[in-house]
């Protein structure tokens, strides 16, 4: 057996941030999940790194095709017929869907394009832009991301950590959250 090689991870950059999410989410006994695409698990796996992540980190789910977004997204024939990229308002509606199939207090959900590539007409996504949403029952907040680089693993680190530093936002309660229409009606 060779020995493992020495990959440091999460990055060392993220420990403070997983640290003080982890705090966040057990001083307020709060549950999250994730829903990501581009960021292939990364955001799932970074939380998990954090002794103790039991307990908060329900499950997580990558919903990078078309058939796990029918599964935990609640995309219909008509979703994936009418899709046309990414926006702030499929990637919340992601968060909600599996923040309820999953009955936890948070879900985040990302979705974007890592690149190099990305498909043509008529699905428009850029290469090295995600959009990122955290969904509690009652509100949300999103945010997009563009890192203006087409590297894919690059992308994908900068979306993790994006992805994580939104979520700290809305814990700590940095950014003014949304509420959704069926929470005000």
């Amino acid at each position: 057996m060779e020995p493992a090689e020495n990959y440091p991870f999460p990055p060392a950059s993220f420990k403070p941030l997983l640290n003080e999410i982890s705090e966040l989410l057990r001083s307020t006994s709060s549950t999250l999940a994730v829903a990501e695409t581009t960021t292939g698990g990364l955001v799932s796996a970074s939380l998990l790194s954090v002794a103790g992540a039991s307990k908060f980190f329900v499950g997580g789910t990558t919903v990078y095709t078309t058939k796990p977004r029918k599964a935990w997204a609640g995309w219909t024939d008509e979703n994936v017929a009418n899709y046309h990229g990414p926006t702030p308002e499929l990637v919340t509606e992601l968060a909600a869907n599996v923040r309820e199939q999953m009955d936890v207090t948070y879900c985040i959900g990302e979705w974007g394009a890592a690149g190099p590539t990305v498909l043509g007409p008529p699905i428009v996504h850029v290469a090295g832009q995600t959009f990122i949403a955290v969904v509690s029952r009652e509100s949300f907040a999103t945010r997009v991301v563009n890192t203006g680089v087409t590297e894919r693993e690059k992308n994908m680190v900068a979306f993790t950590k994006a992805t994580l530093m939104l979520l700290r936002d809305v814990l700590a309660g940095d950014v003014k959250l949304e509420h959704h229409a069926s929470a005000s009606a």
